[in-house]
């Protein structure tokens, strides 16, 4: 387990970009925290880390908005307006988590047993003008990554 204090947007983005460095092709990181918390910036820092340099939405509409970069898969799933775990089987979850791509999901409360065990679970909780972050890993892979980290 690792707890940091990230001052700022740009310190949450720094965060994320560290993160990526670490992380490998079937990594799962679920992120949880209020609206507003610091998770889409958390993942555009990730994004960033890897090389993407677009820009980077919430896929609060389309649940899972996919990237391609430098011949890695990330899948950046919000399942904030999830209004049943069960849509994500027609969304064909099953397909993504197959160990050849990045997984980020936000709101994974939402879609309970189908995502399964993350790598690192986040936790982003506000703290005064800061946030409060809570790496904890949840697999033999993420206590790798944290310990990297």
């Amino acid at each position: 387990m690792c707890q940091l204090d990230v001052i700022d947007a740009s310190a949450m983005e720094a965060l994320g970009r560290k993160l990526a460095s670490f992380c490998h092709p079937g990594s799962k990181l679920f992120l949880q925290g209020e609206l507003g918390a610091g998770k889409t910036t958390l993942i555009r820092g990730f994004l960033n880390g890897l090389g993407y340099q677009g820009i980077v939405k919430s896929p609060t509409y389309t649940l899972v908005e996919p990237y391609q970069i430098n011949h890695l898969e990330i899948f950046h799933f919000d399942l904030y307006r999830l209004n049943d775990p069960e849509e994500l089987e027609s969304l064909g979850i099953r397909d993504y988590f197959t160990g050849e791509g990045i997984c980020l999901v936000e709101w994974p409360e939402n879609g309970a047993a189908f995502l399964g065990t993350p790598d690192i679970h986040i936790h982003i909780q506000y703290q005064a003008d800061q946030r409060k972050v809570l790496l904890e890993a949840k697999t033999p892979s993420g206590k790798d990554i944290i310990r990297s980290f």
